[in-house]
């Protein structure tokens, strides 16, 4: 009986740890940075990463400014892409086809703001 009990809960936790198991996507949004220094910039790429690595189950960001990219990998069973966008929104940047608020533009150092939504 208690080997019965025993091998029950082994494969329930089995299928609980299986369940729980991160469901990584990597999505890339496309942005407009303006700086052509900004992942050495304190106000830049580390703006960006900061308002994006808030959420919880992002596994890396990575900045591409020649391409205007911002590629995100993360779990989607904790964050989704619309979180993802909206926190780039927040940082100030543009995220696919959605302006970054005034707002957001005007607390970017000058360096980093788009040019076009000033």
């Amino acid at each position: 009986m208690k080997k019965s009990i025993f091998v029950i809960m082994l494969l329930a936790s089995s299928i609980f740890a299986h369940a729980q198991k991160a469901n990584k996507q990597t999505i890339v949004i496309k942005t407009q940075i303006s700086c052509n220094h900004c992942l050495q910039c304190g106000s830049c790429g580390a703006n960006i990463r900061e308002h994006i690595t808030v959420n919880k189950g992002i596994k890396k960001v990575a900045i591409n400014p020649r391409k205007n990219t911002i590629t995100v990998t993360f779990d989607a069973n904790k964050v989704t892409p619309e979180i993802i966008k909206d926190s780039i929104l927040k940082a100030g940047y543009d995220a696919d086809e959605q302006k970054a608020p005034a707002h957001a533009v005007n607390a970017l150092d000058g360096c980093c703001k788009n040019k076009s939504n000033n």
